[in-house]
């Protein structure tokens, strides 16, 4: 009796291994969510270079892996059924097949395959393989939906880093660890970000002239991060709710803008918001690091945009961060640093939304 159970034990362990072994021979292209600003080709690659676009997909099988290759090293984020399990890096021209998951139970699981870093490159999706006989079906949107545009606090610049004298690593930025996306995981939302490191509203950090030739400004309305000949398409998702975090840079050492010329970009961007989502509400934040000049432009952009019922400016949150402990790389929040930052938004979000507040941690 003990022999005959311990045959049936060993063949269902074989069986569960060989139903994990993955599949090289079939690529899979469908059945994959894509969240964020992607170009999606006939042949089925996907590609993109914004921070923080995510691929989502339920998958059955016990193991999963991924086909793409980079114009330039980048690290993504792993979640399997929730929980985060890896970082992978891709750093290949040519095709590369990373392990994303394996020797994970029976069932269906859930991916969840996210951008961490800038990186400035192109990444190209060419698909996915699963275990034999695997199937993938694309997850459905969430009831709520925020974009974010802003720069590299956005971005989770050094978020992951062990403290502010140390210098910019992309294995250290990890947007999923910054404000926006703690935001989003409290309030259940999907989330899409346009964000860039040095980036202004109409001044970039360093330029010498007052009026960068590439801003915020212009930068919004592009399919990619880093290349400005495609015009992003607007249809392709409404938002629930638009976050603008930008300021800082415009106001960085030597010549800065005016506050007209801030102010005034900063309306062309809600106009043309307005243009394409209507009437979303829109929350401005002044950043935490906002020095005078820049603290001087918001009452003038709350004045300017008196009459837009819709557009809200978030309370300040200036002295919220402490030195040697909120702080990562080049003087940037930390992932403790940007818990600070969205637990100050998160009950302005509530009252703009009636999004209800949760007995959960902020993280």
């Amino acid at each position: 009796m003990k022999k005959h159970f311990l045959i049936l034990c060993l063949l269902a362990l074989t069986l569960q291994v060989s139903a994990q072994k993955l599949d090289y021979s079939r690529l899979i292209t469908k059945g994959v969510t894509y969240t964020g600003r992607v170009q999606h080709a006939d042949n089925g690659d996907v590609r993109f270079d914004w921070t923080g676009i995510y691929a989502q997909t339920d998958f059955s099988g016990g193991a999963i892996a991924v086909d793409m290759s980079s114009t330039r090293p980048c690290y993504f984020n792993v979640f399997i059924d929730g929980r985060f399990v890896r970082k992978v890096y891709a750093d290949s021209l040519a095709h590369q097949r990373i392990l994303l998951a394996d020797k994970l139970g029976r069932g269906t699981h859930r991916l969840r395959l996210q951008r961490a870093c800038e990186g400035g490159g192109i990444i190209t999706i060419h698909g996915y393989y699963g275990a034999k006989g695997a199937q993938l079906k694309g997850v459905g949107r969430k009831p709520r939906m925020i974009e974010v545009f802003g720069d590299s606090y956005t971005c989770g610049y050094g978020s992951d880093s062990p403290n502010q004298q140390e210098h910019f690593k992309i294995e250290t930025e990890n947007v999923d660890h910054a404000y926006a996306c703690i935001i989003a995981r409290y309030f259940d939302a999907d989330y899409a970000i346009a964000a860039h490191s040095g980036q202004g509203m109409v001044r970039n950090y360093g330029d010498k002239k007052q009026r960068s030739d590439y801003p915020m400004l212009l930068r919004h309305t592009k399919l990619f991060d880093n290349i400005d000949s495609v015009e992003y398409d607007f249809s392709q998702y409404r938002p629930d709710l638009v976050l603008i975090n930008l300021g800082t840079n415009d106001f960085s050492r030597e010549v800065t803008p005016t506050p007209d010329q801030y102010v005034g970009n900063y309306v062309k961007m809600i106009q043309n918001l307005r243009k394409h989502y209507g009437d979303v509400p829109v929350l401005c934040i002044m950043p935490h690091s906002a020095r005078k000049y820049l603290q001087v432009c918001f009452p003038i952009l709350r004045e300017r945009l008196y009459n837009d019922k819709n557009v809200y400016l978030a309370e300040p949150m200036l002295e919220i961060l402490r030195n040697g402990r909120d702080y990562g790389a080049d003087g940037h929040p930390n992932y403790q640093g940007h818990r600070k930052i969205a637990m100050k938004l998160i009950p302005q979000i509530s009252n703009i939304m009636d999004w209800q507040m949760e007995d959960r941690p902020v993280k």
